[in-house]
């Protein structure tokens, strides 16, 4: 567990051992907060997890988690986290339903104006709704174990010092007055990008942690559908349409469980797609190719359309040098927040989870605060990378990310080359889904076969869309 110790010099984050923790309180029982109290759970005396929330007996959305009713995938990388976490709940999770699609042979691609090619698989995603993944694990973490979820109620602060984190202060949601403080030895907080934390530790007289902000304006909207009884298979199991700085529309098809599909309409800023029912047909009719128009045209649909705009990247640097107290750590999208047009936040919870327990069980190092908290921010930054990285070249992009760094015009080169090249040649779409995945390192696009491919002549994917995938 994190070094309980007093703080002798918070400004370098080093913690004194003074024994193990006992009690860990997590804040926040979505995916990142129900993983991360799995981990410390074997290692605290007690843990409680703190939700808003009620938690639905069923697959169910809850308003705690608003973006909920979008469109989720859990790339491969997640699923390698989850698997390591809680062994055998990726075939839990087929076996509830969650499609499991096959890239890029399942999915029909456009990017940078071509279509990726359907050669063979070299990933798989998972496509179950978000109230259904979360519903399986917290299944799996909950049951049997020695972790108390208070539900229903919210923290309004920490308890403590600039030096130190003693616990939280609850109230029970409906009653104002209904205060309770819960001493801990250990707070993490899982609350979301909508994140409270910085404000509590000025609270305390401690420093909060510098934002790195950059937003996009990209806004879409969601809705469900199913496809007609008898309709034949279109040969597909999802669209991705990707915008990019030329193009300000996107579109994702996705297949749910209960024979459901997700479908997700996006623009960027001042093309921001309608919520309303029968505008939201007409949308996509803007996209570059007429393939999930069409598709929209012949599917039922089964939810209203659900709008989200919350798309901006946000990263909290509570990692860096300052005046921050021991016994306190963030994790998952109150952490560090992406675009969620990468689809990457369940796996990013689920690795960063990882990263916790390693730190934990290191026996190099003492497992202080900041140390962990290195440890977290690391899980994170290779996705940080690839999504802020992208979004710095959207036009009207905003925010104090925005800054250049000397070696950011050699790398945008090289990768415009990459992704000018990934719809039609193999060699460099694998490597580059692989990093886009987060399964393999940014440096894997400069393996020597790699590097030759993007170097060389390009080899664009095809004009038009391949509805059925290539002989292998």
């Amino acid at each position: 567990m994190v070094s309980t110790a007093e703080t002798k010099d918070t400004a370098d984050g080093r913690d004194e051992p003074r024994g193990a923790a006992r009690h860990a309180v997590v804040i926040g029982g979505g995916l990142a907060g129900l993983l991360a109290a799995h981990v410390l759970a074997a290692h605290a005396d007690e843990v409680t997890l703190v939700e808003r929330d009620r938690f639905p007996g069923e697959p169910a959305s809850r308003p705690g988690v608003p973006q909920d009713r979008h469109t989720h995938v859990m790339l491969g990388s997640g699923q390698r986290a989850l698997e390591s976490l809680l062994p055998g709940v990726v075939d839990d999770l087929i076996a509830h339903g969650s499609p499991r699609v096959a890239m890029p042979t399942e999915i029909v691609q456009w990017q940078a104006g071509h279509w990726y090619r359907r050669t063979d698989a070299t990933s798989h995603i998972l496509t179950g709704s978000r109230p259904l993944t979360d519903w399986v694990v917290r299944r799996r973490v909950l049951a049997g174990s020695r972790i108390t979820v208070v539900e229903g109620a919210e923290v309004t602060g920490l308890l403590g010092d600039a030096t130190r984190v003693r616990g939280v202060r609850l109230r029970e949601r409906g009653r104002p007055t209904a205060l309770r403080d819960v001493p801990a030895d250990l707070v993490v907080d899982a609350s979301g990008r909508s994140s409270r934390a910085p404000s509590w530790l000025t609270a305390l007289g401690a420093e909060p942690p510098r934002e790195e902000r950059l937003e996009t304006g990209l806004a879409y909207a969601t809705r469900q559908f199913r496809t007609a009884a008898g309709q034949p298979s279109p040969g597909y199991r999802g669209v991705y349409i990707i915008p990019n700085p030329a193009q300000p529309y996107g579109c994702v098809i996705l297949p749910l469980e209960d024979d459901r599909w997700s479908v997700i309409l996006s623009g960027l800023r001042g093309y921001e797609p309608p919520t309303d029912a029968a505008e939201f047909i007409e949308y996509a009719a803007r996209l570059p190719h007429p393939v999930a128009h069409e598709w929209l045209l012949e599917a039922e649909p089964v939810s209203p359309v659900h709008g989200y705009r919350a798309t901006g990247n946000l990263r909290r640097r509570y990692d860096l040098p300052g005046r921050r107290p021991a016994g306190f750590l963030a994790t998952g999208e109150a952490l560090c927040a992406f675009n969620p047009v990468y689809g990457q936040g369940m796996s990013v919870a689920a690795l960063c989870a990882v990263a916790l327990r390693e730190a934990l069980t290191d026996a190099r190092r003492t497992p202080t605060t900041r140390r962990v908290q290195q440890a977290l921010l690391a899980a994170t930054r290779q996705a940080w990378d690839i999504s802020a990285g992208a979004d710095k070249n959207v036009p009207g992009a905003t925010g104090n990310a925005l800054r250049p760094r000397p070696a950011d015009r050699p790398a945008d080169w090289y990768l415009k080359r990459v992704q000018e090249r990934a719809t039609g040649n193999p060699v460099v779409g694998d490597a580059f889904r692989a990093v886009l995945h987060l399964t393999a390192p940014a440096t894997s696009l400069f393996a020597p076969r790699v590097l030759r491919a993007v170097l060389g002549p390009a080899t664009p994917g095809p004009r038009t869309p391949q509805l059925l995938p290539e002989a292998g």
